[in-house]
């Protein structure tokens, strides 16, 4: 029987579980699900971390989730760690704020925590040509409901 923390294991919906916040910071799979403007849900692969209050992710002015969630800000985060696919973190929430405000700084410490060590996402990630195009948005997503699963027998 699989062991599931969260709603059922005594959290509180909306809380991250400290079992499950490697999966939330820097995890090794993250995929953002948006509503677009046709209705339809739009999933991409992102970069995120948590500061203990809000998930924040990270993408550009003017890519279809900035658009979408700007639109209709409620999303999922799906956060799971490949070797381990019994265990998976699914949050689901809103999206409360949306800036411009430090999100290049926020971009280079995912890029270097993801790396594994100090680097710019502008030149050292993609080429620096980029940076004169795009622009990043940090995005800062409230959990309102979180379901954290762990099926591996793993007592964390």
């Amino acid at each position: 029987m699989a062991r599931i923390k969260g709603l059922r294991g005594g959290h509180r919906a909306d809380h991250i579980p400290a079992s499950h916040r490697d999966l939330v910071e820097c995890p090794p799979v993250a995929a953002l699900t948006t509503i677009g403007a046709d209705g339809y849900p739009q999933t991409s692969p992102v970069w995120c971390d948590f500061d203990g209050e809000f998930v924040r992710i990270n993408t550009m002015r003017g890519f279809a989730k900035e658009r979408n969630m700007r639109r209709f800000p409620r999303v999922t985060l799906l956060c799971f760690d490949p070797r381990q696919p019994l265990r998976y973190l699914e949050v689901r929430g809103r999206v409360v704020a949306m800036t411009e405000t430090g999100a290049g700084e926020h971009l280079d410490a995912l890029a270097s925590k993801y790396i594994g060590r100090p680097v710019k996402y502008f030149g050292d990630v993609i080429p620096d040509r980029f940076a004169a195009t795009e622009t990043p948005i940090v995005c800062r997503v409230r959990p309102h409901h979180v379901v954290a699963l762990d099926a591996t027998g793993d007592e964390r």
